[in-house]
């Protein structure tokens, strides 16, 4: 077992990229994420792995350092809250279209605009939908617990190198700011130089040697044609990711009449809603998307058409409910639920809606 310690979300978040061999992290303070670049400051890990640390001057240029360093075939990150990332998506874009890999940590606060600095989860249609222009896609991992802000540092980097693409921990503030008991991982080496020319020489700029052309990264192209096959190519590539990665938790779902759909801190509280409904005699249970893309449309259908209807559970206006409408297609009945601008539901106000929306 790894060492033990009481921490809050966003402080593992640090505690996670130095430990995986993170090479860099290029962030700007927001609230409610700011104890990601406090802890990493407090760490210094530039005086034990090497790790660099930056505090850049905005959002803006926190992603293009990461575009820099991810040209190089390292692994590097940010982090921030709503407001920034939605400055930080031009840079995704660019980041999908150069085909690089990078870790970015959304820890959710409620909008739109400058909002409140409140817990939400209204960030869902620009994590899964793009956020930024063109056609691609952000693979998205949801954490519900202390312990997966930690493992999902770990599992982005993997993603993000296995499909050379960014990968987004979609967060909130509950989890960022909550105290957990987190076993942490053993420290890994940082890649040598060395290393990341064997691993990634065939598209990073390691320096050109005499058996291979040079590498160039961008995302521009001016033929149109070219573009075209270009995004056919990286669509196989999605493709494959929606085959292969597809994570979700499924929990009390074996004799359920009723269904609730719910992401990261949603999750959390609807389990205890379905203890209270299971006292009060209704069977229901519930599945959490943790990849948000690609989103486990197969597995909701099946567990739908078993049920008499479906409540989605999120902390915004009604956005994840969509993509459950659509992976249900008319089955069974699906309703939305929410609290939005930094509100959060208790587990009996998600009973008293699926008693009002579904059961009736």
């Amino acid at each position: 077992m790894g060492e033990v310690k009481l921490m809050k979300g966003n402080e593992v978040i640090a505690e996670a990229a130095i430990r995986c061999g993170a090479d860099g992290y290029f962030g700007y303070p927001i609230t409610p994420q700011s104890e990601v670049m406090e802890t990493l400051m407090e760490r210094k890990p530039w005086e034990t792995t090497g790790m660099v640390v930056v505090q850049a001057e905005s959002e803006v240029s926190s992603i293009n350092m990461v575009y820099g360093g991810a040209s190089c075939g390292k692994k590097v990150m940010t982090s921030s809250s709503s407001p920034g990332i939605s400055l930080m998506c031009e840079g995704m874009t660019y980041l999908a279209g150069a085909e690089l890999p990078c870790v970015v940590v959304n820890v959710t606060r409620g909008g739109p605009g400058l909002g409140t600095i409140q817990p939400a989860q209204s960030d869902y249609y620009q994590a899964v939908k793009g956020g930024g222009h063109g056609d691609y896609k952000t693979i998205v991992l949801a954490p519900a617990s202390v312990q997966e802000m930690h493992d999902f540092v770990f599992d982005a980097f993997d993603l993000a190198f296995k499909y050379r693409n960014p990968v987004m921990i979609l967060s909130d503030g509950v989890i960022g700011q909550m105290m957990e008991k987190v076993e942490l991982a053993e420290q890994r080496p940082r890649w040598t130089d060395e290393e990341i020319r064997q691993m990634h020489s065939s598209w990073a700029t390691t320096g050109k040697t005499a058996d291979r052309p040079y590498n160039i990264i961008t995302s521009l192209e001016l033929d149109p044609y070219a573009q075209e096959q270009f995004n056919y190519k990286i669509f196989e590539k999605y493709a494959r990711c929606e085959r292969e990665e597809v994570r979700f938790e499924e929990y009390k779902c074996e004799d359920a009449d009723y269904l609730i759909v719910a992401f990261g801190s949603s999750a959390r509280i609807c389990k205890e809603t379905i203890e209270i409904a299971r006292a009060n005699g209704h069977k229901v249970g519930l599945i959490r998307p943790i990849t948000l893309w690609p989103f486990p449309s197969k597995k909701i259908a099946e567990v739908a058409a078993k049920t008499k209807g479906v409540l989605v559970a999120e902390l915004n206006m009604g956005q994840m409910v969509d993509d459950v409408r659509l992976a249900v297609n008319g089955a069974v009945p699906v309703e939305h639920y929410g609290r939005t601008g930094g509100a959060v539901y208790t587990p009996d106000q998600v009973y008293e809606a699926l008693k009002t929306k579904i059961i009736k």
